[in-house]
Order: structure tokens, then C-alpha cells, then sequence
């Protein structure tokens, strides 16, 4: 399998190490000429997404990706991927005034940014991941999953809400399952 790796920011190397251990050829995705590479999955890292967004557009990496994603690509998506991919940003509880900027929005469920804390309430925990139980779970501020279609099934939780979902060819986490 082919996996491209955004890598404009965020944590792009731990998302190929992760990648590369399952037997995976990686390559990075900086810039548009990237894509013709050919892929079979796109991973979107954990990071600020929206220095990620910014970027993507600036770069020119914004529309062929969501092409390619509303044309059936696999996504692997972790935190601030799954931010990106939402199709609803609720930062009602924000400190900017700022409306937060809806990036890819094809994964039918709201987020929202931040919501375990900043950088040093960032934790670890154990749960049950697509029935496996035992599953390590680093949350980095991440980001909650405060709404979810009917039709997305939902993987994990953590304290009642869903924290790893999955729709159609879209696999998202709040948490890094590529730091475990």
C-alpha cells in the first residue's frame, strides 16, 4: 500500500513511522507535483489545523485533495486531520471571536477544538478501540467529537463521548493512535 502524508506541519513523522511499521510505502505531500506520486491512502496528521488548511490552500494542495476524498480515497485521520475533515466546527466556546473556517467538511460530524485542554492537560488513557479492549489512547489537545450522523459508526469513546469514528472510506481519531 501507498500512503501519502500531508506534511506542511504537525506531526507528519510519526504519522510515517506509524505507516512504515504496518508495512506501508510513505511519501510526504508538500507540494501539488506530490499527488502525481499516486496514492492509496491519505493520511492527515495531528498539528494546528488551521495552519494546515492555510496551507493546503496556499499550496495548491486543498482542491485536488478534496477531489480526490469525495472520490472514495481512503483517509486516516488523527486530531487535527479530523478537524479538517468535519463537516461541522463548533468553537462555541472559543476565546477568539473568530469563526472557525470549515476545511474538507465530508465527515458528517461536529468538532470541537481543544476540548480536553491545552497542551498540558494532554493525557493518555486505555480503552476498547473497534472492539479490541486494552487499546493506549494518547489525547493531545485534541479535539471532541460533540456530534455524530446516524450513519457514522463510532469506534471508541472516552467518558461517554466518541472519540474514533468511521464513514464510508474515512477512519478519524481525537487521539494519536500513531504514538501508541
Amino acid at each position: 500500500m501507498k500512503v501519502g502524508v500531508l506534511a506542511v506541519q504537525g506531526a507528519f513523522d510519526e504519522m510515517e513511522a506509524y505507516w512504515r511499521a504496518q508495512g506501508a510505502e510513505t511519501f510526504e505531500i508538500r507540494q501539488r507535483g506530490d499527488l502525481d506520486r499516486g496514492l492509496d491512502l491519505l493520511a492527515l496528521p495531528g498539528g494546528e489545523s488551521t495552519v494546515q488548511g492555510k496551507l493546503l490552500k496556499d499550496l495548491g494542495l486543498f482542491a485536488p485533495l478534496k477531489e480526490r476524498i469525495d472520490g472514495g480515497l481512503p483517509v486516516f485521520a488523527t486530531c487535527a486531520g479530523l478537524i479538517l475533515l468535519a463537516a461541522k466546527i463548533d468553537d462555541s466556546g472559543s476565546r477568539t471571536d473568530t469563526r472557525p473556517e470549515r476545511w474538507f467538511g465530508v465527515l458528517p460530524v461536529t468538532v470541537r477544538r481543544n476540548a480536553y485542554g491545552r497542551q498540558l492537560g494532554s493525557f493518555r488513557t486505555v480503552g476498547t478501540f473497534d472492539g479490541k479492549p486494552n487499546v493506549p489512547m494518547t489525547f493531545i489537545r485534541a479535539p471532541a467529537i460533540t456530534e455524530v450522523a446516524p450513519q457514522v459508526e463510532v469506534l471508541s469513546t472516552f467518558d461517554g463521548a466518541p472519540t474514533a469514528v468511521r464513514w464510508q472510506h474515512i477512519i478519524a481519531f481525537t487521539w494519536h493512535p500513531e504514538l501508541n
